[in-house]
C-alpha cells in the first residue's frame, strides 16, 4: 500500500577490527569479545566570520571533520579480537593503527582505518572482570556504504 513503512532486515552493531594492523585482509577481521558499550563521537570543525556584506551576521563553514569511537567492554583473554586490541595498550604510533569496520543496525557501512588508545587495559573489584576500554579515531576520510534501499 502506498504510504506504509518499508521494513529492512534487524542488523546489530558489528566492530571489527584487522588484527595485523594495516596490512590486514577480510580474513583478518575480527570482532572483539564482549564489547559493551560504544559512543561514536562526530567532531566538526565550522570556520567563522563576520562580512561586511553581512549586516553583523556570522557567516560559516564546515571546514573539517573528525570521527571517533569510544568502547567499553571486559577483558576476555584468549579472544582474538579482545587480545589484539588489549595488546595495543603498550605500543604508538603506527603499531597503533588498524583497519575498522561498522556495520550498522540500518545495515550501513562505514570503515577506515583506525588508530587504537587503549585506555583502560585491565582493572576493577577483586570480585569484577578485568575492563578493557579504549578508543579508536579515523585516520582520514572513512567510507560510507548506505543500507541496501535506504539513501545515504
Amino acid at each position: 500500500m502506498a504510504g506504509e513503512a518499508k521494513v529492512y532486515p534487524v542488523h546489530n552493531n558489528e566492530f571489527k577490527f584487522g588484527t595485523k594492523g594495516v596490512t590486514s585482509s577480510d580474513e583478518d577481521m575480527v570482532m572483539p569479545a564482549d564489547l559493551e558499550n560504544f559512543a561514536p563521537s562526530i567532531d566538526g570543525t565550522v570556520e567563522e566570520w563576520y562580512a561586511m556584506d553581512a549586516k553583523g551576521w556570522a557567516k560559516s563553514a564546515m571546514t573539517g571533520k573528525k570521527l571517533s569511537f569510544a568502547f567499553k567492554g571486559k577483558r576476555s583473554v584468549g579472544d582474538p579480537g579482545n587480545d589484539y586490541i588489549a595488546g595495543l595498550a603498550w605500543k604508538f604510533g603506527q603499531d597503533v593503527m588498524t583497519k575498522f569496520e561498522w556495520v550498522m543496525v540500518s545495515g550501513a557501512k562505514l570503515a577506515c582505518t583506525v588508530v587504537v588508545n587503549v585506555t583502560t587495559p585491565g582493572g576493577g573489584d577483586t570480585t569484577n572482570i578485568d575492563t578493557l576500554e579504549f578508543e579508536v579515531t579515523c585516520y582520514g576520510k572513512p567510507e560510507f556504504t548506505p543500507a541496501p534501499g535506504i539513501g545515504g
